[in-house]
């Protein structure tokens, strides 16, 4: 899976990045300041590196610089300063773009992918597992020669598991993942959403399932 590093000194900010790009596939590894980022960058191979400007330690302009000696990653800076004189010494730093709180998420996507795009680091808008194909542009499920197109959880939940052929998740670790950390109905609403997807495809010949891992949760796995 590839990981986007995430650092904001609000954590309020980091989870709605977070919670934002995992939807769409990315790990995400989160830090407070700059300091807390160098060193997760020692340890994790990231894709990028998305990055506020005023915290502690270190600021996000000299961040920016020292992930420019070392990585080869793309840097989008996320800040609340908007003057030209701000950008103007972002894009010295060496970021690669400038995002203005408060900012739309669905523009923030658009400028993460088109940032991988120039890296050549793109996430795969389209997943084949088995017979089934997904396509994440268009919310569509194609098998057997039919076109599904599901309610958006269960697209979300089938897409997630799909991208992660033969791992098991804890129906914990779905609901942060599809419907978010600030989630506060029940697990079970996994399993109905299961259910369904499920009972969509039971009669529909085909060469994957989702399988139950008794006390775990579910998996996607092909036959």
């Amino acid at each position: 899976m590839k990981t986007v590093l995430v650092t904001d000194d609000d954590k309020h900010v980091r989870y709605i990045v977070k919670n934002l790009l995992m939807k769409e596939g990315f790990r995400v590894i989160e830090a407070s300041n700059g300091t807390e980022a160098l060193k997760l960058l020692e340890k994790d191979t990231c894709i990028l590196a998305i990055v506020d400007i005023m915290m502690p330690y270190m600021n996000g302009y000299e961040l920016t610089e020292e992930i420019r000696k070392n990585y080869d990653i793309p840097v989008l800076l996320l800040t609340a300063k908007s003057e030209i004189g701000d950008k103007e010494k972002g894009y010295l730093s060496g970021t690669d773009d400038y995002v203005v709180k408060p900012f739309e998420p669905k523009e923030l996507l658009f400028r993460v992918n088109a940032l991988l795009r120039r890296y050549g680091r793109a996430l795969e808008s389209n997943i084949r597992i088995g017979s089934m194909y997904i396509n994440k542009k268009s919310y569509e499920v194609e098998l057997s020669g039919k076109t599904y197109i599901l309610p958006l959880k269960e697209f979300e939940l089938i897409s997630y598991l799909a991208s992660h052929p033969n791992r098991v998740f804890s129906r914990s670790q779905l609901i942060e993942h599809v419907w978010g950390m600030d989630y506060d109905g029940d697990e079970r609403t996994v399993d109905v959403h299961i259910k369904r997807l499920r009972e969509r495809f039971s009669n529909t010949a085909h060469d994957f399932s989702i399988k139950t891992i008794r006390g775990v949760g579910y998996s996607m796995e092909v036959q």
